[in-house]
């Protein structure tokens, strides 16, 4: 009477065993033939399982699936598709070479099954470029720019021309995190904004994220730039660079063991400085630039990178006024693999921006800076093709110098004296899990947790009721509040204590294979605050902590978004609104003075911020014209209102704010931003390119009246940034012959022959008021900084 039950339940676990398909684990690593260079972002995908993955920043990738014959494809842009059937019946670690498209062949194109999963992935508000059409966009004066082609994408802009940093989704340049090879850069300009400290010679990748930004990431509100210096050619030693009109590159690269341990070492420089005598002018502007890679495979689970930068941009006026400035980081990084599913990489950072200033007719010398030591370990766990999670954690320890000045000469009579320096130090953990519920819905998901210690400092003042800002009702003006005492607490004490949740969220649903929506939220804490009244930062603006009086800032983004391929993915449509607030944006009273000083806590408020808009990018994949065009609606403003009521002699005296604290646009505020990339290929020899841009002109302040004031006629603005410069637009040509004489050996050559600002638009950098002496009437004067400039650059490589 038992067997029968016994039997079943015999029966049942067998069917149960059989069905049960035993899965295995297929990993390794990508990298291109000729130099063993890892890549970045390289798709694997499975066309029957309509499931893949992508390499990781290393170019590692892992996936496990059940047991069978499985037909893979190896795509990336650039390089040739790698097809191969799989008998997955172990597991399996297996590395591929990609070739890059060879120029007698026709053009390689993307896969389907390639754009069908990035319809699929939840990440979104990201843009990508590669190297190559950086290197093609033209731009002021020839010279390559990263910064400058991101200004093609949809929702950023910068402050005008020859202007520093970048403004994403109507934020400022400083809520945007800059990292290369993972080190922060603080400044990422040379030459005061006419370029980026970027060599694109040393560069393999760049990644811009907008929202949906991914837990592993924090300290800034507005977005990240993420750049990959290449590793360096471990198979023949290559070298390649450039002369420009005003600056040239070198770059070498080489193996240093065969297959094994390779290195990389570029440099940059400008020389329009050196031209300067010809014409009796005794200035100097110049910068040079050095990057530097090593990096060693111990074995086939340990590899080791050692990088850095360096760069300094130098301007003086007849040696009597010195200017030095720029960024120093170095990075040593360690990837672990413990098992086919489980990476890691162990990170120990360095990052320095220095800011020097020297005044010999004052008899003065000045230096200011930020430095930062930040150890960092992150893990990605490939647990099964639908489930992978990045966890990780890091620590950041600031130092912070708002400014030092020391004589130059023993009789200049100028006492040395040094701005209290800050110290804090920041603390973060992080969970990301990037799941497929479904074959239509994926979803990305995870937690930040930071922590921020403002430590103590050497002196530290104190204010009657807490406010170093006190508001004249009579007047109704703020004015800087006299300190009641100045305390002394130890480096081992807390100023203030700051801890933060910062919940990630981002997901796809897709309609069919070439049709998807996708939406995010993201919340971010940022701490740090540079302090500029300007619209485009300038070196000498200084960073500072938050801490007592000054709270972080914190973000709320959501974004919505459609995207589509069109004809198997020639062509591209992203569709995308974003809304976000921040807190605790900081702006500055009326007169604020921020140049060395000491209490800057005097001359802020704290208030809000908003951004909405809409953003579209339409891309042409294929073919022998490829580009796309960008276009972004949106607002930017700020708030400042007042604060809680004060009280003088018990009457209370309700605060003004600024604008009355009405909402007023920020002084990166561009209603409409297009922008039209496209590049030609006529044949093997000509390219040519072309990009047109349009925007609204930025916010200012034009005065609305005047008054006399002892016979000096004084103007008088009005609310802030009621007003704009003229729109902005300029279209930029360029056209690249490659050289294909026969090649001696494996040298290869090309001209760049570029226009930029072709019809010659004399924009607006400002608009200044004055009084014309002839005739004592106002006037006003347009400053601009490009008309109609052309360039030629000779590129290089063997």
């Amino acid at each position: 009477m038992f067997k029968r039950p016994f039997l079943l339940l015999f029966l049942f676990f067998n069917l149960v065993s059989l069905q049960a398909q035993q899965k295995y684990t297929l990993s390794g690593t990508i990298s291109e033939a000729s130099s063993n260079e890892t890549l970045i972002g390289v798709t694997i995908a499975f066309p029957s399982l309509q499931t893949g993955v992508t390499t990781n920043e290393y170019g590692f990738y892992s996936i496990t699936l059940p047991e069978g014959n499985y037909e893979i494809t190896i795509s990336y842009l650039g390089y040739q598709d790698i097809k191969e059937t799989i008998n997955l019946n172990r597991d399996i670690k297996k590395d591929f070479n990609l070739s890059e498209k060879a120029e007698e062949l026709e053009e390689v194109i993307v896969t389907d099954d390639a754009k069908q999963l990035d319809i699929k992935k939840p990440q979104m508000s990201v843009n990508t470029l590669a190297v190559q059409t950086i290197k093609q966009i033209p731009v002021v004066l020839g010279e390559a720019d990263v910064i400058k082609s991101l200004l093609l994408l949809p929702g950023v802009t910068s402050a005008g021309e020859a202007s520093s940093g970048f403004n994403v989704r109507g934020g400022a340049a400083d809520q945007n995190l800059i990292l290369l090879d993972e080190a922060t850069i603080f400044n990422s300009s040379h030459l005061f904004g006419f370029f980026s400290v970027f060599n694109p010679d040393a560069i393999k990748d760049v990644k811009l994220f907008k929202g949906g930004i991914p837990a592993r990431y924090g300290g800034r509100v507005s977005s990240v730039l993420e750049i990959f210096q290449k590793e360096g050619n471990s198979k023949d030693l290559k070298v390649n660079g450039g002369i420009g009109a005003v600056a040239s590159r070198l770059l070498i690269e080489g193996p240093i063991t065969k297959d094994r341990t390779a290195f990389l070492v570029g440099g940059r420089a400008s020389y329009a400085h050196l031209f300067l005598p010809l014409f009796d002018v005794d200035n100097k502007a110049y910068f040079f630039d050095l990057n530097t890679k090593f990096n060693h495979k111990i074995n086939d689970r340990n590899n080791i990178f050692l990088s850095g930068y360096f760069g300094r941009d130098l301007f003086s006026v007849n040696d009597s006024f010195v200017n030095t400035y720029g960024n120093a980081v170095g990075n040593f990084r360690w990837n672990h693999l413990f098992s086919d599913k489980l990476f890691s990489n162990l990170s120990l950072i360095y990052s320095d921006y220095f800011y020097g200033l020297e005044l010999d007719f004052v008899g003065f010398e000045w230096d200011s800076g930020i430095q930062n030591f930040n150890l960092k370990y992150d893990l990605k766990h490939y647990i099964n093709d639908k489930f992978q999670v990045n966890y990780g954690l890091n620590n950041i320890y600031y130092v912070f110098n708002p400014g030092k000045i020391k004589p130059n000469s023993p009789d200049s009579g100028i006492v040395e004296e040094q701005l209290t320096k800050k110290y804090a130090n920041e603390t973060a953990a992080y969970v990301d899990v990037e799941q497929k519920i479904s074959e239509k819905l994926s979803v990305n998901y995870g937690l930040r947790v930071s922590l921020f210690n403002r430590l103590g400092q050497d002196e530290l003042f104190v204010y009657e009721n807490d406010q170093p800002v006190v508001f004249d009702p009579f007047q109704l003006v703020y004015r800087e509040a006299v300190p009641l005492d100045t305390i002394n607490p130890g480096r081992g004490q807390n100023l203030a204590t700051f801890t933060n949740l910062e919940p990630r969220i981002s997901m796809a649903y897709a309609m069919n294979d070439n049709n998807s929506i996708k939406a995010s939220y993201t919340r971010l804490a940022q701490y740090l605050h540079l302090l500029s009244n300007t619209s485009s930062p300038t070196p000498l603006d200084v960073w500072t902590p938050s801490g007592p009086f000054v709270e972080p800032q914190l973000l709320n983004q959501y974004a919505l978004g459609y995207f589509r391929n069109i004809k198997n993915g020639a062509y591209s449509l992203e569709i995308e609104g974003f809304y976000k607030d921040i807190e605790n944006r900081i702006d500055y009273i009326d007169g604020a003075d921020l140049i060395a000083n000491n209490a800057i806590e005097q001359v802020i408020l704290n208030g809000k911020a908003r951004a909405y808009g809409l953003e579209l990018l339409f891309r042409r994949n294929e073919g022998r014209l490829q580009g796309w065009l960008a276009y972004t609606l949106s607002r930017s403003e700020q708030r400042t209102p007042g604060r809680t009521p004060t009280f003088d002699n018990g009457r209370s005296n309700m605060e003004t704010g600024i604008n009355f604290g009405e909402w007023y646009s920020t002084p990166y505020d561009k209603t409409h931003d297009i922008a039209l990339y496209g590049s030609f290929d006529l044949n093997k020899k000509w390219n040519f390119n072309a990009n047109f841009v349009f925007q609204t002109g930025q916010p200012t302040n034009y005065p609305v009246g005047q008054f006399e004031f002892q016979e000096l006629v004084v103007p008088f603005f009005g609310l802030r940034n009621q007003t704009r410069l003229p729109d902005y637009h300029r279209l930029d040509v360029s056209a690249v012959l490659k050289n294909s004489n026969r090649r001696n050996g494996n040298f290869q050559s090309e001209w760049v022959f570029s226009i930029y600002n072709l019809y010659n638009r004399r924009n607006a950098a400002s608009i200044n008021f004055r009084q014309n002496q002839d005739t004592g009437r106002n006037e006003a004067i347009r400053t601009s900084i490009f008309g109609i400039i052309p360039a030629i650059t000779y590129n290089f490589k063997f």
